[in-house]
């Protein structure tokens, strides 16, 4: 059993900038996928970002390509996702998410354990 814990949301402006942080409960996270997923107002829930157990792989929807830096401290349990070049569209609530499988995937459903959730709202 895992359980994940964000923190790091809040308000912003358009062009600033946020880090996401997720802290897992177990002994065993470097076995973990870990994800990040979005949830907009009136929206599915859709992929951001994905990292591998060991950190050397990690995958990115072509939204937050080039912006968004998804890495993570397994001495510390904790997954980061670094946001840049924030927009108004990047605005949802955030989900740190683990998968027991060494491969990353972009699939909700291949996910077995999330968190509560973060919201990140930024203005125009």
């Amino acid at each position: 059993q895992v359980q994940l814990v964000e923190s790091g949301g809040g308000l912003v402006q358009a062009g600033g900038s946020l880090r996401l942080s997720c802290a897992a409960s177990g002994r065993t996270f470097s076995t973990y996928t870990m994800g990040w997923f979005r949830q907009a107002p009136g929206k599915e829930r859709q992929f951001v970002a994905a990292i591998s157990g060991s950190g050397v792989s990690s995958y990115y929807a072509d939204s937050v390509k080039g912006r968004f830096t998804i890495s993570r401290g397994n001495a510390k349990n904790t997954v980061y996702l670094q946001m840049n070049s924030l927009k108004p569209d990047d605005t949802a609530v955030y989900y740190c998410a683990a998968r027991g499988n060494r491969y990353p995937s972009q699939q909700e459903y291949d996910y077995n354990y999330w968190g509560q959730g973060t919201q990140v709202t930024v203005s125009s």
